[in-house]
């Protein structure tokens, strides 16, 4: 073992399901089975800093509305926690309140549910201002119905999975600060919702589109974002090791710019507080051109996350937005899946090979149809030579030709260029 082990809270997780729950449906509709969803469970654990020491499922008829499972579950929980010296349980749906209280006093352990599992990790990777804001405004918003009956287990906590953000102090606080806090986190929160869209008209108003980067949690988008843009970013092998939106600007073949963003991954049961704090942020994809739905195709689930994404865009009132899939790992494969239902053609590219990028680049180039590429010819005095340079800045040129002082040119270029320069522009 790992000397570092020793370090890590115990975790044991708790997977519990109906019998007739969607989770039964067949591969490759948009359900993990209880296996793979504790599967999912262990890796967000890990990301949390956690040891994963035991696990244990339980299909029910109906859920037990004072602890979920059942009272014989509940003992074996009990017997496992002894077992394994296991020091927090973790279960896979959400708990009430009221059940995780139960639970608690119970079982005489440290209990959290999936919601508050990710909205940890979130106030670990959070680091500029807004996120952090985010993240309380969740955490605050998740956790206050939690606080009535537990100020003595609250006092007790000392740190852990499940913990970080807001801090003991202000989670002991009597309620009405809690709403005074969540009041001026939405009114902060709605500034910076004001600003992005300022700043979202000042770039509408010169004609850059805007492609953003979707997908699932680790499925490769900020090693994408880093391959296009060659910016550096943190990117790493975790789970939400993204958090702030990244924006850059990148050139495509025919020469156009567009602005690229990066944002936070999807999860399957993504947190309603999390989609509800974190919309300034989700409100750059709404805006977009084309979304880039990046999948994982070397994930065994790759048809449950890729399900699972587009259900969240249409949660967030985005389907309708132009998709262009983009299949990452392709090099961690033999023979990649289809999916049925695909709109258009996918994209197979390894991001950290840089293998299939140019590729990328020129089916951007072609979906971004509402900026179309169009041929047209141009007749300038050679005194325009300003206008000459931005015009091939962003073209491709096809000919040019001096003829006495004037300079006849045939571009490739987009509509709203073509549109700027209408007075130079000739019909031959």
């Amino acid at each position: 073992m790992d000397l570092t082990d020793t370090h890590r809270e115990k975790v044991l997780l708790v997977g519990c399901a109906l019998k007739t729950s969607p989770k039964a449906l067949a591969p490759g509709q948009d359900a993990l089975s209880l296996d793979e969803s504790l599967d999912e469970l262990a890796s967000l654990a890990a990301s949390a800093g956690g040891q994963v020491v035991s696990r244990m499922i339980q299909e029910r008829e109906h859920f037990d509305p004072a602890y979920l499972i059942g009272s014989g579950k509940l003992q074996e929980l009990e017997e496992r926690l002894h077992e394994h010296n296991a020091n927090l349980v973790v279960f896979d749906e959400n708990l009430s309140p009221a059940q995780q209280r139960n639970i608690e006093r119970k079982i005489g352990c440290r209990v959290i549910d999936r919601t508050q599992l990710i909205l940890d990790i979130f106030a670990r990777r959070a680091r500029t201002r807004e996120g952090k804001l985010q993240v309380e405004l969740a955490q605050l918003s998740y956790l206050l119905p939690r606080l009535a009956g537990r100020g003595v287990e609250l006092s007790r906590l000392g740190g852990g999975i499940g913990t970080r953000g807001p801090g003991e102090t202000k989670l002991e606080t009597d309620q009405r600060r809690i709403y005074r806090r969540i009041h001026k986190l939405k009114e902060e929160l709605e500034r910076v919702r004001s600003h992005r869209g300022l700043h979202r008209t000042f770039r509408s108003s010169i004609p850059v589109p805007t492609v953003s980067l979707v997908g699932y949690t680790n499925a490769g988008k900020s090693t994408l974002f880093n391959a296009l843009t060659h910016a550096g970013t943190f990117a790493s092998d975790q789970l939400f090791a993204t958090l702030d939106p990244l924006l850059r600007r990148i050139k495509l073949p025919s020469r156009r710019e567009v602005i690229l963003s990066d944002t936070v991954g999807f999860i399957h049961k993504l947190p309603p507080t999390l989609i509800s704090a974190f919309r300034a942020t989700l409100e750059e994809i709404g805006q977009a051109d084309l979304l880039l739905h990046v999948i994982d195709i070397s994930s065994p689930h790759c048809r449950q996350q890729r399900e699972a994404v587009l259900r969240i865009l249409e949660e967030l009132k985005i389907s309708s937005k132009p998709v262009l899939e983009v299949h990452n790992k392709i090099d961690l494969v033999v023979t990649a899946p289809r999916f049925s239902s695909e709109s258009s053609k996918p994209v197979s590219i390894s991001a950290t090979q840089r293998d299939g990028i140019d590729p990328l680049l020129a089916r951007i180039d072609e979906c971004l149809s509402g900026d179309p590429l169009i041929k047209a010819k141009f007749l300038f005095s050679q005194k325009n030579g300003n206008l000459l340079s931005k015009l091939y800045s962003c073209c491709r040129l096809i000919e040019r030709t001096y003829v006495d002082d004037q300079v006849y040119v045939e571009v490739e270029a987009p509509q709203s260029v073509v549109d700027r320069l209408k007075e130079f522009r000739i019909e031959v």
